[in-house]
């Protein structure tokens, strides 16, 4: 059974995310948010759009393949990192990421990566392990813990949460821009808990109208 408080005593948020994706660093941004209006603390892991999509790579358009190729980088030095400094560096360093990658519009450049180890006070040679896959077997075991809450037809990020039970409740999303700050922040996360808390509900979706607003 999930750990259902973390050291702190608050309720702790399991938050799966890919570095590369603008979506989920949206809904990180709202986490952080969440994390100064309700008494939840963020646990931050890895997943992989590029070990997610690996079997159907053919089936993409090349542009998606090219960046799902150019992906198993920024989450290998984001595993690297966590393996050789431990869980306290994943969130500030997919924050470092996440602003060069997204805020600057830099992309998952090695140079970006190796700034964003700069930013954060981790070593260079980190940089080193986007391609290596010595630590691919971690990756891929924290990957598959988050998708197996929610199934393969989602993306990232993923979220789960201590239910009423103790058991987690699991969902993709919420996907949202620009990320709600303060009371909104509040009243996003009670309705996304409120609706994933109900045995049988699935899905709420409509066309997305307009792309990410980094702010």
């Amino acid at each position: 059974m999930p750990d259902n408080s973390t050291a702190t005593g608050k309720t702790p948020v399991d938050f799966w995310f890919d570095p590369l994706c603008p979506w989920a660093w949206m809904t990180s941004r709202w986490m952080l948010e969440v994390e100064k209006v309700r008494d939840v603390e963020v646990r931050w892991h890895v997943m992989s759009l590029s070990v997610l999509n690996e079997d159907r790579i053919d089936e993409l358009p090349e542009e998606y393949r090219d960046l799902l190729e150019k992906g198993w980088g920024p989450v290998r030095v984001v595993i690297a990192a966590q393996q050789k400094h431990g869980d306290e560096v994943v969130g500030p360093l997919y924050t470092a990421l996440g602003t060069r990658f997204h805020n600057r519009d830099e992309g998952p450049t090695r140079e970006a990566v190796l700034g964003a180890l700069q930013d954060v006070g981790l070593p260079a040679e980190l940089a080193d392990f986007a391609d290596s896959d010595v630590y691919d077997a971690e990756l891929r075991a924290s990957h598959k813990e988050g998708i197996d809450k929610v199934g393969q037809d989602v993306g990232t990020p993923v979220i789960a949460v201590p239910g009423a039970d103790g058991e987690q409740i699991a969902f993709f999303g919420p996907v949202v821009t620009p990320a709600p700050k303060g009371e909104e922040a509040a009243k996003l996360w009670d309705g996304t808990l409120l609706v994933a808390s109900i045995p049988g509900f699935y899905e709420i979706k409509r066309t997305r109208t307009q792309g990410p607003i980094f702010d």
